[in-house]
């Protein structure tokens, strides 16, 4: 069966997922993790992807990217691909493939969506239970610490819906700050997650008609009989 065109749009954010073949680890110490974000600025400035969220994981990654072209995601994460993969199987004296199969991406459009999938990203960790406390931005390996103001990452570009939280950005950190602290609700964590694995946009209802009128959208044909239920993953991701 042909494989599903992803739905990517120039200056459009877009949710994305990248995980380890089997869940195995794509990273193992901290060297690996700082030479992935590395690759990852590089390949996201030669390609001009704009990363306004982010945190790796042990055996996956989350990005939300805008980038210039429709291609860019894909350049993108393929250069991460032969560069980072290359890289680590050198280092680690293996061979063979590391991803699980082609990345994932859902368009994100509109402010309680987009704010929404930023804080998904970014309490990854603390729902996986990898903090000891309930401080998001104490994970190094994600763009919390960012938002939140208590460094500047060079890897991150804020997207113009952060910045209507407020005018300043001692205001905005204040803002986000809150947001953070409200966390999400398990049906925001389960749209986000369905939305990822399918590849389905979450967006106003006004921009998911321009969608359909411009064909962006397949017709969705009812099937008969119940519907079939969808398995998606249970653990955080």
């Amino acid at each position: 069966m042909a494989r599903q065109p992803r739905l990517v749009l120039p200056n459009q954010a877009h949710h994305i997922i990248q995980r380890g073949n089997n869940r195995q680890l794509i990273v193992t110490d901290d060297r690996d993790r700082e030479q992935f974000l590395s690759f990852l600025r590089e390949a996201a400035l030669t390609h001009k992807v704009a990363i306004h969220a982010y945190v790796l994981m042990d055996n996956h990654v989350h990005l939300l990217a805008s980038p210039d072209q429709a291609d860019g995601l894909s350049r993108m994460m393929q250069s991460i691909g032969r560069r980072y993969v290359g890289w680590f199987n050198h280092r680690h004296g293996r061979s063979g493939t590391l991803w699980e199969g082609r990345f994932r991406a859902a368009l994100i459009e509109g402010e309680p969506h987009l704010l929404a999938c930023i804080r998904y990203i970014e309490l990854n960790p603390l729902r996986a239970g990898m903090l000891s406390g309930y401080d998001a931005a104490s994970y190094r390996w994600s763009s919390c610490a960012h938002h939140l103001g208590r460094l500047r990452d060079p890897l991150v570009t804020e997207h113009p819906l952060f910045w209507s939280l407020a005018n300043t950005p001692f205001e905005r950190e204040f803002a986000y700050r809150e947001l953070l602290e409200q966390g999400l609700s398990d049906s925001q964590v389960q749209s986000l997650t369905a939305a990822v694995h399918k590849g389905s946009p979450m967006a106003s209802a006004s921009f998911l008609q321009l969608l359909a009128k411009n064909q962006y959208l397949p017709l969705q044909h009812k099937q008969r009989g119940r519907p079939r239920k969808t398995k998606i993953d249970s653990d955080p991701i």
